[in-house]
């Protein structure tokens, strides 16, 4: 189950079904546990900043953080995979430089972030040519048509 939380000072302009949408298609293409849980948040880029300057000691602003987890709700035995925090502001300023809607590009920032929640990276090529190859695949059963290299 995906968990969406749009925080107060963001409004998001887009359905949130897409969101959701986004990283269940994820999970699927990664081929994780049916039950997994994770959650989406949506803020601003003073959330992002501060967890960025937080958690990996970077004072600024960023457009998607990941924070695995592997715990195991005792009640359910659902693995909770973590949470992926998106900025709306950041999402919806890339999605116009790039000349594409908002809605792609939140789409993308989900898939991307899931990804990084289910381990994959993009420090070493191969490891950046699996986390593009499930990318790219992911996306394009969603029908975004963005090619985005990592």
């Amino acid at each position: 189950m995906v968990n969406l939380q749009i925080r107060r000072s963001a409004k998001l302009p887009v359905d949130k079904s897409i969101l959701l949408q986004a990283a269940q298609q994820t999970l699927e293409q990664a081929g994780t546990t049916p039950g997994s849980e994770m959650s989406v948040v949506i803020g601003n880029d003073g959330l992002l900043k501060r967890l960025n300057l937080k958690y990996r000691g970077i004072n600024s602003t960023t457009d998607v953080l990941s924070f695995p987890s592997s715990e195991t709700d005792p009640d359910t035995q659902s693995l909770y995979l973590g949470d992926v925090v998106i900025s709306l502001p950041r999402a919806d300023d890339q999605a116009a430089s790039g000349g594409h809607p908002l809605a792609e590009e939140l789409q993308l920032l989900v898939v991307h972030g899931t990804l990084h929640l289910l381990g994959y990276d993009h420090l070493e090529r191969a490891d950046t040519m699996k986390m593009q190859a499930i990318q790219d695949r992911t996306l394009a059963r969603l029908g975004v048509n963005l090619k985005i290299t990592l």
